[in-house]
């Protein structure tokens, strides 16, 4: 007899397992000099904050981001903005009007 579970679905094609499932990987850690995720660090905005351009499925942002140290090492947190270049054309074009109104 002939076990079924489902449409069409015989016992056989259980065990057809050919290839292991994908491995998962880790989230790597944020180092000064050279990021591992390909991102070119520009500057410390302050001891948590730091801007970065970096090229993320095939596009350029600027990345804004707070940091926090685990284990001795800073680690990007979920805080922070990543700007389009469109995005960041447009704040460039309004430098002067927010230096003024912060004035």
């Amino acid at each position: 007899m002939s076990y079924k579970r489902g449409k069409g679905k015989d016992k056989e094609d259980d065990f057809i397992s050919d290839h292991a499932p994908p491995k998962k990987t880790s989230k790597k850690n944020v180092n000064d000099e050279e990021e591992e995720d390909g991102s070119i660090f520009i500057c410390e905005v302050s001891k948590n904050r730091r801007v970065s351009v970096r090229n993320w499925q095939g596009k350029v942002y600027v990345d804004i981001r707070e940091f926090y140290l685990k284990d001795g090492k800073q680690m990007p947190g979920k805080k922070g903005i990543s700007l389009s270049m469109d995005q960041w054309k447009e704040l460039r074009a309004h430098v002067d009007e927010i230096d003024k109104a912060l004035a």
